[in-house]
């Protein structure tokens, strides 16, 4: 019998894409900076604990690690802010001197503190140490003034049980700030014109989030940096602005929803005029601070990342012709885009590309990795499975999205008439989206011969504004009815086993993954990674940035708080009859306590539910740390072993399941 004319059911092929392979290999590429020539990126290690790095390309390609690495008797520094409770724009480059939020621990607290530094040098603190009261982000620097502009968050004069936000100054040589705007809960996006005479910023307050609605205010700023004649431009309650722009002429450009979708606009004199009009997403959901998706490459052309139907592209604009074209490359998923001279950077990925630190000359259009997140060998790319667009009727007369992965093995296939167990993938948020990029842990499964369906429900990023706001009022609802019909949908496809549907999430994802297991009978078994369960509870420890975010997916509180009840997995165990459960447990989780999930647990197990958990040190919503990774992992494929019965290629460790299992058939 030769390799490729194998028979094995699904789910016991062997593959060589291993937990280790994943858990050694990968890590997280973040913010983008560009700098002249040079080009900054972050990495956020596993091998190193998580610790994020600052990664300095210079034009003659020599990688330079501009943080000090930790050592014996060397302090830890780790480029991470912590505003709003998701922090981003952690650092910011000019002429070579980094400033950034160090995250590392000093003593008995998160340092959060700015400081500058030179490659090679030590970094030199910025901002007084207040016990990890101050958080900075959004880092912007300003030569002329010799100061960096950016978010600050004070915790030490709380409003309302929440700290004040503002925009402030801190000048690089000394410890002053000087506060530029206040009064406002959240602001972001600070930048200034090329002159430096005028910047611009977003603001926005309760209950909205800033994909809701928020503001775009312009002002003067003098030879001191002190703010005047702040105006108005665009933004309301209604209208979600997104990364206003300085054009290299002074022109302000911004991504605004007015039209249903985020496209690109420019304020010329006091009007608001559309550059760019077309039914795709030139903006993001900013869930933290220094995103961006388009960068001006010329005086006139802007490199754009573009999102149709839920998978992301780059295009090129000419903003005084309005001419755009597509561009063509092979990443599908693309962030973090900045712009140098005829020169575009981005982290990006596809399917058949991992995550990279990419460099595009605008001139051949040819594509340059400078970083990828991993390595991918070429002996592996036929056990990778390519995602295929599913759009499926639903509920309320409703259209959803996702991406299938059939199981997809090039030494194997199943007996006739098998259909595959399907793991039913939720994303957070909940407003994000599925990604497209090579991703290890779905590639971990389908090569082992699962199905995978990635759902976009209502209420995900990429498909207009209304799609979008689908889901207020009806989280816990529309969610778990797109992933159930999406799954039922590949069952009548004949694409998924019935009687073997897995759904698996984290953090909200996980709460969708909770409420299939509570509120709908389809399931065989789940995998909750520091779900949330509990929504009171959600609500109690929710950081500033979320902490109204109740009032829109569910309804305005306290008015709605017994929707927190109706809608909470938690409080509906007694609904789960049959379907084990693997509880995943971050320790350092501040929704989800290791106490709350152990209750869960005791609940299901007197009514008969088995279940297990397993405690990993890394953070909430996914191990950072090569161990933990590896250790989730294997435990959540020897989870669906037992409970399936499948007859796994490799021996792993059963995972202890209470009450235990009776012995299932094997395949």
């Amino acid at each position: 019998m030769t390799l490729a004319s194998r028979e094995a059911p699904y789910g016991s092929w062997k593959s060589p894409i291993t937990a280790d392979m994943i858990a050694t290999q990968t890590l997280s590429l973040g913010e983008v900076a560009v700098d002249g020539d040079d080009v900054y990126w972050l990495e956020v290690r596993p091998s190193e604990r998580g610790r994020h790095a600052i990664v300095r390309r210079s034009v003659d390609g020599a990688l330079t690690d501009i943080l000090p690495l930790p050592g014996e008797g060397k302090p830890a520094y780790s480029s991470h802010s912590l505003v709003y409770g998701q922090g981003g724009g952690s650092f910011a480059v000019s002429e070579g001197l980094v400033v950034f939020v160090n995250h590392a621990s000093t003593g008995m607290h998160v340092d959060q503190r700015l400081y500058r530094v030179n490659p090679g040098r030590t970094p030199v603190p910025l901002t007084p140490d207040t016990g990890g009261k101050h958080r900075f982000g959004d880092l912007v620097m300003d030569r002329t003034r010799n100061r960096v502009v950016c978010v600050r968050e004070d915790w030490r004069n709380l409003k309302d049980g929440q700290p004040r936000a503002s925009l402030v100054a801190v000048d690089i040589d000394g410890q002053r700030q000087t506060v530029l705007t206040e009064g406002r809960d959240f602001y972001s996006s600070p930048t200034l014109s090329p002159n430096g005479r005028r910047m611009a910023w977003l603001a926005w307050d309760y209950p909205c989030m800033p994909w809701d609605g928020c503001e775009l205010w312009v002002a003067d700023v003098d030879e001191m940096g002190v703010l005047h004649h702040p105006r108005l431009v665009a933004g309301s309650t209604t209208e979600s602005v997104f990364q206003p722009e300085w054009s290299p002429q002074g022109e302000l450009y911004f991504v605004s929803d007015r039209n249903n979708w985020w496209n690109l606009y420019r304020l010329q004199g006091r009007s608001v005029v559309p550059v760019l009009e077309r039914k795709a997403e030139f903006g993001a959901a900013q869930w933290q601070l220094g995103m961006s998706t388009y960068a001006f490459i010329s005086p006139r052309h802007v490199v754009c990342a573009f999102n149709e139907q839920g998978q992301w592209k780059l295009g090129r604009l000419d903003v005084v012709l309005g001419q755009f074209a597509e561009l063509a490359t092979p990443f599908t998923d693309v962030s973090q885009v900045r712009g140098g001279f005829a020169t575009a950077y981005f982290v990006g990925g596809g399917p058949e590309q991992p995550a990279s630190v990419v460099r595009l000359d605008m001139e051949s259009g040819k594509p340059q990795v400078l970083k990828a997140c991993t390595r991918l060998p070429e002996e592996l790319v036929p056990y990778l499975s390519r995602c295929e667009p599913l759009h499926f009727p639903t509920t309320e007369l409703g259209e959803a999205h996702a991406w299938y992965y059939p199981p997809t093995h090039p030494g194997y296939s199943a007996p006739a008439g098998e259909k595959p167990p399907l793991l039913i993938m939720n994303h957070g948020g909940p407003t994000a989206s599925a990604s497209t990029k090579l991703d290890w842990t779905i590639q971990y499964f389908t090569s082992r011969g699962f199905a995978v369906v990635d759902v976009n429900y209502r209420g995900s990023t990429g498909y207009g504004r209304e799609y979008r706001l689908s889901l207020y009022g009806n989280w816990g609802v529309m969610d778990v009815d797109d992933c159930a019909n999406a799954a039922l949908r590949l069952v009548q496809e004949g694409k998924a086993d019935a009687k073997r549907l897995v759904a698996r999430g984290s953090g909200t994802g996980g709460y969708t993954t909770l409420s299939l297991l509570a509120f709908r009978d389809i399931l065989r078994c789940g995998t909750s990674a520091s779900a949330v369960a509990n929504l009171e509870s959600l609500a109690e420890h929710a950081e500033k940035f979320e902490a109204h975010y109740m009032d829109q997916v569910l309804g305005p509180q306290p008015e709605s708080r017994q929707l927190l009840q109706d809608r909470s997995p938690s409080v509906h165990l007694d609904n789960i009859k049959r379907s084990p459960l693997l509880f995943i447990q971050a320790r350092l989780d501040g929704q989800t306590s290791q106490r709350e999930t152990e209750e869960m647990m005791r609940k299901l197990r007197a009514n008969g539910v088995p279940t297990a958990m397993l405690p990993v040190d890394g953070e909430p919503y996914g191990p950072r740390i090569t161990a933990d990774t590896k250790k989730a992992l294997e435990a959540e494929l020897a989870f669906y072993s037992q409970v399936m019965g499948l007859t796994l290629a490799e021996t792993l460790e059963a995972v202890a399941l209470e009450p235990a299992l009776p012995e299932q058939p094997r395949r």
